[in-house]
């Protein structure tokens, strides 16, 4: 996977863990809102991935 791909999906999980954990706090569900936040890290860690990917060229 190159680096906008990476990025595309940290934007998907970072956007669907937002709405996972604003459902979860406003229903009383700990568990959504946590499975949200979670989702909402690897988000990020996707973003991180394919920043790195964009600055060394998409060769790891």
């Amino acid at each position: 996977m190159g680096e906008l791909t990476d990025k595309a999906k940290a934007a998907g999980n970072k956007a669907a863990g937002a709405v996972k954990e604003a459902v979860g706090k406003n229903r009383r569900d700990p568990d959504l809102a946590a499975e949200g936040r979670a989702q909402k890290a690897k988000g990020t860690v996707q973003d991180i991935k394919g920043s790195v990917k964009g600055a060394l060229g998409d060769k790891i």
